[in-house]
């Protein structure tokens, strides 16, 4: 549904009842100031000579205005009240039922209590008829009507007794019965009746001016407020749209403290986040390009290296030559190599795609070291280079990702088998402490690392002066990926002179209890 049109509905939906209550207090105000209008007027006068009358012939003292065309209720056969449209003349001295049959004024008779006088918003009241009746609700007067029992209880508790019903005809009669100020005699009640007519707006709707200019009042304001609203809407839909159209490039910049405003703020957070991951997205795949460009280039050279070897041990084969060890020696390092690359691109795969691809379970430190060492014992045997290992006695377990641990501890070991001297040494040292981590410690006695070195060798491509000498081929991932898993999992990580003059690379987290 369109905004114009939902508000459209708002609009009539909140100016109907509106328009009800305000029709309905003017019907409330109206009958209230005619009330007292025809209670006022009947009482001055009865004050003023209307009780002496009335005493005087009880039998046939009634008053009334003249009506141009016969009353409802004398339509209907009823001999009371006088229905007839509202006059601007009073008719005094109309004589009642039992008058001549001339219809001329009688002596003794008088008006009506102003009939026609001006009632509420200015409107003619309707006419007036006046019957008496003595302390026990009795008229003398054959054609006064009967009263009920509202009536009579309304005027004992408060002095007036008020009763509004509807004929047939759709009129409304409205019958005060009044006390008036003296006791007894046959004219110790009045009881004065009403008749509005079916199309006075008494019974109907109340003039156009007293609920239309409100009504229209109502909607011009709901419109004029409402304009603004529908511009700025429009407004911040234009901006969304040509955002979306420069790529989230333009920004939102619908202003205020309305909720138009935080609307806009909030399509602003949602561009910036979508601007953060498109970023991410295109970073990402940047560094799939380089990834795949640099393993290209890093496989195929150690494995055209490899295929060289290869083919020279199949001619010394086919020659009937014996086989180098030498030659042996440098295709197994090749293959090693290779097989070092494949890992560690593999893992620094998994860590570019974040967290979520990170398994977490136990892991025993102590299985994990002897798998790494076993791994390169082939490769460290030709340098002439010792693996050692001290565990403790008891499996030592961790929370972590088996696979990423067990490379990053690889690659700190082959780096000191790597760049390490022939007859050297590289250890991997576990130890617990009762505060519940655990140090693990990979030491050599190589050349070792600067200072200044050491402050960059984290950082991804970057290696060091020993290592562009001794393994120019290589990807400068190792340490690399060694710092981005060990921070995955909380660790730390410290890199420092080793006290056999080479490098000494320590890892430190928590132990978990041993799995059950």
């Amino acid at each position: 549904m369109k905004l114009r049109l939902r508000l459209a509905l708002t609009a009539v939906a909140v100016t109907v009842p509106a328009v009800f209550a305000l029709v309905q207090v003017e019907h409330s105000v109206r009958r209230r100031t005619t009330d007292e209008v025809i209670i006022a007027s009947t009482l001055s006068q009865m004050q003023s000579g209307g009780r002496e009358r009335c005493e005087a012939t009880p039998e046939t003292w009634m008053v009334r205005s003249r009506a141009p065309q016969r009353p409802p209720w004398e339509r209907e056969g009823l001999p009371d009240g006088n229905g007839g449209p509202p006059s601007s003349t009073v008719a005094p001295n109309v004589p009642s039922g039992n008058g001549p049959a001339s219809g001329g004024p009688r002596p003794g008779d008088e008006g009506p209590p102003r009939p026609g006088a001006r009632g509420p918003l200015g409107r003619r009241l309707p006419p007036v008829s006046l019957y008496p009746f003595d302390g026990q609700f009795v008229s003398r007067n054959p054609q006064a009507p009967a009263l009920d029992d509202e009536l009579r209880k309304g005027v004992q508790d408060d002095g007036v007794g008020v009763r509004r019903y509807s004929k047939a005809d759709g009129a409304l009669v409205q019958d005060l019965l009044l006390r008036m100020p003296w006791d007894g005699g046959p004219c110790e009640y009045v009881l004065a009746r009403r008749v509005e007519p079916a199309e006075s707006p008494e019974v109907g709707l109340p003039p156009l001016y007293v609920w239309g200019v409100p009504t229209l009042i109502l909607l011009s304001a709901m419109v004029v407020a409402l304009g603004p609203v529908v511009q700025r809407l429009r407004r911040l839909t234009d901006e969304v749209r040509a955002s979306s159209g420069s790529r989230y490039e333009q920004p939102v910049t619908v202003n205020g403290t309305d909720e138009i405003a935080e609307l806009a703020r909030a399509f602003q957070q949602a561009r910036a986040e979508i601007q953060a991951q498109m970023a991410h997205q295109q970073a990402r795949e940047q560094t799939l390009r380089d990834f795949l460009a640099n393993t290209t280039h890093d496989v195929m050279t150690p494995l055209t290296v490899l295929q060289g070897h290869l083919a020279a041990m199949q001619q010394r084969m086919r020659a009937g030559e014996p086989l180098e060890s030498g030659l042996m020696l440098s295709a197994m390092s090749e293959a090693h190599y290779m097989a070092s690359l494949v890992h560690n691109l593999g893992a620094a795969a998994r860590l570019e795609a974040g967290a979520p691809q990170v398994q977490h379970a136990p892991v025993d430190l102590n299985a994990l070291v002897s798998r790494v060492l076993g791994r390169h014992q082939p490769i460290a045997r030709p340098q002439r280079i010792a693996l050692e290992s001290g565990v403790p006695a008891t499996q030592t377990w961790v929370m972590g990702d088996e696979t990423l641990l067990e490379q990053a501890v690889s690659n700190v070991v082959l780096n000191g088998i790597r760049y390490g001297r022939e007859d050297g040494h590289v250890a991997v040292v576990l130890e617990t402490t009762r505060q519940q981590t655990f140090h693990l410690r990979v030491i050599d006695d190589g050349p070792g690392i600067s200072e200044e070195e050491r402050s960059r060798i984290l950082e991804r491509r970057f290696r060091g002066n020993a290592a562009r000498t001794r393994e120019p081929q290589g990807q400068g991932l190792g340490l690399h990926i060694v710092h981005n898993v060990v921070e995955l999992h909380g660790w730390k990580m410290i890199l420092a002179p080793s006290e056999y003059g080479g490098l000494e690379v320590a890892f430190t987290g928590p132990l978990m209890s041993p799995p059950g």
